[in-house]
């Protein structure tokens, strides 16, 4: 009677053990533990603990539950994705969740409904991505691991491979071929998995070398068409729509028997024939129509409610399984009845199973179409770029061009030249290098207008060329490009969950018991006040059978109540939202983002490259020295030179004015001890090797021969104050006067000694005014922070009319600022907007950080929202689409809710003194149409468009609308009247308070 037992401590405890013993209905004493003994079994499970438990009755062996109590190494974590099929509503998501977050080995799972995909953290010393793929099939869903993108290794299909030699034969060639580093072919299945070194060769020449050998070798990626049929939920409408058709088929003619006939004297004569056994024509009729409905097309609800009630969890699928089984059951048991006693007349339903069922299944088919729908612009962008493309085909020798190859577009290569002629798509990200044209970037960073495009300027992927022809180098292919990011970013934002979806959740995971319960109370509490009442409502006066009643009513609460518009609520809404955001040039990583983005309180800009163009000149220099004489080509040599190897746009500037001044193309000299002093300036140590002018020693000790120098470039902070350089009062005036104009001074030192002054002006945005001026107006309050001194701040925040001023301010210090302002106030959610170069910590520690990009480099990992153009009325329209979303996923909560609300209660019978009940039929219709109404709602996020502001002339902004939609029309309507030349696409000025 005793049973010990060796367990991981990492897995399980002994309560958890003693638990699961005790729940087979066995008492189990602890009599002794031993934490001493060490385990002979892999490392990967020691180390193990024994205790011995005693029990009253004989051992046997018990299956233990092992729960997830393992501490996880944070560095062994992988992450996979799981293709799940099958999920209806937020009770499907919470069932695989609830299951899958107390298994061994799962640190976290995140189930989204739309993308139908569930990302898992992992450990893969305990299991790996096919048992939870596994253990999703359990509960109910269908569940396929999506093989992820490895860098370097790419799937192939061969063809033309006749035996298994063969096989061999390509293995043994391909490496031959320098940079593949492995190959192994699956001659059953004619796939190749390739790993090579991406550095010394592309796709294509592993493509070009099997066809060398004589086999043909296509890019095996079906993961983006499975995906685009999975966005378009292409099977699922399939089978909804055949299901539903097939339930109709069987529903129209039991619905005339039960509902239609009895109305007509030939009907009654038609379906009253009794047969024998005391079997009625029509009741039978009906039986038989109604058994391939229930139980053919119903197998799915079977199916799915079994596994989900054996998980102990409940679904939609329940709900369904219980109306239509108690209205089945009841009739077959009716006609039982009628057999024993031919006195008694059955009383059947057949046709509330046969509608129940038709109507969900119609229900899901329409829900499914809507929920197509609602990715269509992911989809869009994912079709993006072109199937086949045009390269220049060289001399490996020479190096000429020797003619041209179309070759798919999967298999461009960096370094490829391509050719695009009028009407094709870019194939990958790229430089133009001869000809010229305008290029349609509307698709990808919602810039409106044609974007010019000469030798030297970058092209995107998947932008669409105008009328000229130009040739093109590849930078960027494959899954590096800059659409290839956006669709990732955006397929992260959709499957990611708001915050506000928690409460969805909740509600789902305890919504079908009650509503269970529900049912029950009021099939229990009509039954009671039935036989106690005497002066009963209509409904029972015109029945003999008072449970008949009762349990149709029963039926129509378990039916009428849906989880799913609840569960819709908000994923339909971030996924249409994000992905119109997408088509403008806003990339929203997720619901979090917009969460926040719809409570900012307060913007803060950063200065240079968000306020400003990030385009500076320099427009004067002082050469101001005491006691050494410098000339201005030596000057910009040695600073030019030293700023060389700085990444700041001041120094950028400086260099290349440097270069233009000394007409030179790169600094002849040796930069030594370079060291940059993030927000202050850098120290390095400079040689000249090349004399650019006459240099007169620049200190009394310096010997006359030498020409290294010491070199500080910064603040006046950085030189002062760190390196006590006295900087003369001349300097000062000029420093302070120059700044006044809104320009940026850098001092310089030369060997311990202050050399001179350089000032760059860096003009605004001409959008600037307009956009702090619309966030006012949308009660939000605006900052700038900058790096600059306060009198240049000042200047420039005077032209954007910004009153908040943070000026001399380091990157750390953009941080503390962000932090006390979020401080300032309960509620208080800030929002950063920088470019994403020195400023990323700021950006992370905002609510809400919004980075500028320049439409190819959209990889900031700091940001939450990334916007692909410069212009910084996006940020705006980012707040009001995050405005937009949020209000929709708010009004689909309160009709969800609205729904259930009133819906139940009149299920219940609450409304039946005053003549209102609820048959099964029309619960079963309402509740289909509940799922499909919200996300209709959330498809109105389509009408969407960026608000446009402009400055009113009196030193306010005014918003104005395209009236080219209807909806937009419609509007301009109501509030000025008719607009003339309605549908060109022209503004319409609307008050600045008016908000739609």
């Amino acid at each position: 009677e005793n049973a010990t037992v060796d367990y991981d401590e990492r897995l399980v405890t002994e309560k958890k053990i003693i638990q699961t013993i005790e729940d087979c209905g066995f008492d189990v004493p602890l009599t002794s533990s031993n934490n001493n003994l060490t385990s002979s079994l892999d490392s990967n499970f020691a180390p193990f603990t024994n205790i011995t438990l005693k029990s009253s009755q004989p051992a046997e062996s018990f299956p233990l539950e092992v729960i997830n109590t393992h501490t996880f190494d944070s560095d062994n974590i992988q992450v996979c994705q799981i293709q799940v099929l099958g999920m209806t509503c937020a009770s499907c998501v919470n069932s695989i969740e609830k299951n899958c977050h107390g298994a061994a080995g799962i640190v976290s799972i995140k189930v989204s409904l739309l993308a139908e995909r569930a990302t898992v953290e992992y450990d893969p010393d305990i299991l790996d991505e096919h048992s939870i793929s596994d253990l999703i099939k359990s509960i109910g869903f269908q569940a396929t691991p999506i093989k992820p993108k490895r860098e370097g290794y790419v799937d192939l299909q061969i063809y033309g491979m006749k035996s298994p030699d063969h096989v061999q034969v390509i293995e043994r060639e391909l490496l031959k071929h320098s940079g593949i580093i492995d190959v192994s072919i699956n001659f059953a299945t004619a796939l190749a998995t390739v790993h090579f070194d991406k550095e010394s060769l592309g796709v294509r020449n592993i493509v070009e070398h099997i066809e060398s050998i004589g086999f043909d070798a296509l890019i095996s990626d079906n993961s983006q068409k499975t995906q685009l049929e999975s966005l378009a939920r292409t099977r699922e409408i399939t089978e909804w729509r055949s299901a539903f058709y097939r339930s109709l088929a069987f529903a129209i003619p039991v619905f005339l028997i039960s509902m239609v006939f009895p109305g007509f004297e030939w009907g009654k004569n038609l379906i009253m024939v009794q047969l024998p056994l005391g079997i009625y024509s029509g009741h039978l009729t009906a039986l038989l129509l109604t058994i391939p409905v229930q139980f053919c097309v119903g197998k799915r609800f079977y199916v799915s409610s079994y596994k989900a009630l054996k998980h102990k969890t409940a679904t939609m699928d329940v709900l369904v399984v219980i109306g239509t089984t108690s209205a089945f059951i009841f009739s077959c048991f009716s006609m039982i009845c009628g057999i024993f006693d031919r006195s008694y007349k059955p009383t059947v339903f057949f046709d509330t199973s046969t509608m129940l069922i038709t109507f969900v299944t119609l229900g899901r088919y329409l829900e499914n179409m809507a929920k197509g729908k609602t990715s269509v612009a992911l989809s869009k962008l994912m079709s993006l770029t072109p199937a086949t493309t045009t390269i220049f085909i060289k001399d490996p020798k020479t190096g000429e061009v020797t003619g041209e190859k179309k070759i798919p577009t999967e298999l461009v290569q960096v370094g490829d030249i391509v050719k695009i002629v009028p009407g094709d798509k870019v194939p990958a990200d790229g430089v133009v290098t001869t000809g010229q044209s305008t290029v349609d970037e509307s698709m990808v960073t919602g810039e409106v207008n044609p974007v010019n495009k000469r030798p030297g300027d970058l092209v995107i992927g998947g932008t669409v060329n105008g009328l000229g022809t130009f040739d093109m180098e590849v930078t960027r292919s494959g899954s590096d490009t800059a659409l290839s990011q956006i669709v990732k970013l955006v397929e992260e934002a959709q499957t990611s969950k708001a915050p506000i979806q928690e409460f969805a959740d909740t509600v789902a995971g305890y919504f079908v018991p009650i509503v269970i319960g529900l049912g029950l109370l009021t099939f229990v509490g009509w039954m009671i006040l039935a036989r106690s009442l005497h002066n009963l409502p209509e409904i029972f006066k015109g029945s003999n059978n008072y449970f008949i009643v009762c349990l149709k009513l029963c039926i129509s609460v378990i039916v009428v109540a849906c989880p799913c518009a609840l569960g819709l609520s908000t994923p339909t809404a971030v996924m249409v939202g994000t992905g119109i955001g997408a088509q403008n040039g806003i990339l929203i990583k997720g619901g979090g983002p917009l969460e926040a983005g719809h409570k900012v309180t307060k913007v803060i800009f950063d200065k240079t490259g968000t306020l400003t163009k990030g385009q500076l000149d320099v427009t004067h220099y002082e050469i101001i020295t005491n006691n050494l004489e410098l000339t201005k080509e030596t000057f910009f040599a040695i600073v030019g030179a030293a700023e060389s190897s700085s990444e700041h746009p001041l120094g950028r500037s400086i260099v290349n004015y440097g270069k233009k001044l000394l007409d030179i193309e790169t600094y002849d000299v040796d930069v030594s001890d370079f060291k940059a002093i993030a927000g202050l300036g850098i120290e390095c140590n400079v040689v000249l090797k090349t004399s650019y002018s006459a240099v007169t020693p620049l200190s009394p000790t310096t010997d006359t021969t030498s020409k290294s120098y010491n070199v500080l470039i910064g603040n006046a902070m950085f030189l002062s104050i760190q390196h006590q350089i006295f900087i003369p009062d001349e300097a000062v005036t000029i420093k302070e006067s120059q700044e006044r104009l809104g320009r940026t001074a850098v001092l310089v030192a030369i060997n311990k000694s202050f050399a001179g002054c350089i000032f760059l002006s860096d003009a605004i945005k001409p959008e600037a005014k307009v956009a702090v001026g619309a966030l006012r107006r949308m009660g939000i309050a605006v900052a700038m922070v900058t790096g600059d001194q306060l009198l240049t701040a000042q200047a420039i925040a005077a032209q954007c009319d910004i009153t908040e001023i943070h000026a001399g301010v380091s990157p750390k210090g953009k941080t503390q600022i962000v932090q006390s302002l979020q401080l300032e106030g309960k509620g208080n959610v800030v929002a950063m907007v920088g470019d994403g170069i020195n400023d990323s910590p700021a950006l992370a520690a905002a609510d809400l950080g919004i980075a500028l990009c320049s439409g190819t480099d959209i990889a900031i990992e700091a940001a939450d929202i990334v916007l692909m153009r410069g212009d910084i009325t996006d940020v705006v329209a980012a707040i009001d689409l995050s405005r937009s979303i949020f209000k929709r996923i708010k009004l689909n909560f309160i009709w969800a809710s609205l729904y259930n609300i009133l819906g139940i209660p009149l299920a219940m019978g609450l409304f039946i003194p005053w003549g209102f009940h609820l048959h099964p039929m029309m619960a079963g219709a309402a509740m289909a149409c509940s799922s499909v109404s919200v996300v209709c709602s959330s498809l109105l996020l389509r009408w969407w468009s960026k608000p446009h502001w402009v400055d009113d002339g009196n030193g306010g902004v005014e918003k104005v609308v395209d009236d080219g939609g209807l909806i937009n029309y419609l509007i301009t309507f109501m509030k000025q009247g008719p607009v003339s030349n309605y549908g060109g696409g022209r503004y319409s000025r609307l008050a600045a308070d008016d908000s739609f």
